[in-house]
């Protein structure tokens, strides 16, 4: 995608959204830290049902803590990879009270550092919650890096790179989540729905994909 046809075709695919946040339902940074964690390899949808049990025991690292990881895991069995994530909650909940007086830190490196958090969470939770032009490339973003053209790359971090580098920089905040959306409800991984995409004159994308025969249309 030309650099110039980047931030109308973001401009499109808004859809009058201007501060877009994330599917995940949180109330507190820890709340978000602890729902995206949990989200490695699960489904928004899927966290969002098992953390309103788990929040109501335990809402912040001290209560986290206390509830331990196999209290945790009782709540979080539905989700992929849940023994481990259990195990990390607690940890992470632990060096928070000890090394942040158990606040979630502003700080990538900080988080980081602690248990089940990699770069992807750090980016969401400091693009979120403290309004960082981050790109947490999920592969939502990742499959639209490449298949628009916005900015192709072989790995993660060379999207991650290539995004930051080519998307306007007052646009870079919302992007994150624009392009997550649109990979999930239009630009999807088996078929993208090309036909309705208020962006697809600017993707480079070919062939563009066909609205689906009706009952009754002739092919």
């Amino acid at each position: 995608m030309k650099r110039a046809d980047i931030a109308p075709f973001l401009r499109a695919i808004s859809a009058g959204n201007p501060t877009p946040r994330t599917e995940l339902v949180y109330s507190t940074p820890f709340t978000l830290l602890v729902a995206v964690v949990l989200s490695a390899q699960a489904t928004d949808a899927a966290v969002n049902k098992a953390t309103p049990s788990l929040f109501a025991e335990a809402s912040d690292p001290d209560s986290m803590a206390k509830l331990g990881a196999d209290g945790i895991a009782r709540h979080i069995r539905s989700i992929g990879l849940w023994q481990a994530k259990a195990k990390n909650l607690a940890a992470l909940s632990h060096l928070l009270i000890q090394r942040h007086g158990g606040d979630v830190p502003p700080d990538r490196d900080a988080l980081e550092a602690l248990p089940g958090v990699g770069r992807k969470t750090a980016n969401v939770v400091l693009n979120e919650i403290f309004g960082h032009p981050t790109m947490a490339v999920d592969t939502h973003i990742f499959r639209l890096g490449n298949r628009t053209g916005i900015a192709p790359g072989k790995t993660v971090r060379q999207v991650e790179d290539g995004l930051i580098a080519r998307i306007p920089k007052d646009m870079l905040r919302p992007a994150h989540h624009w392009l997550i959306l649109h990979g999930r409800y239009l630009c999807k991984a088996r078929k993208p729905e090309c036909w309705r995409c208020p962006g697809a004159e600017w993707c480079v994308f070919t062939p563009k994909t066909q609205p689906p025969i009706t009952q009754g249309q002739v092919p």
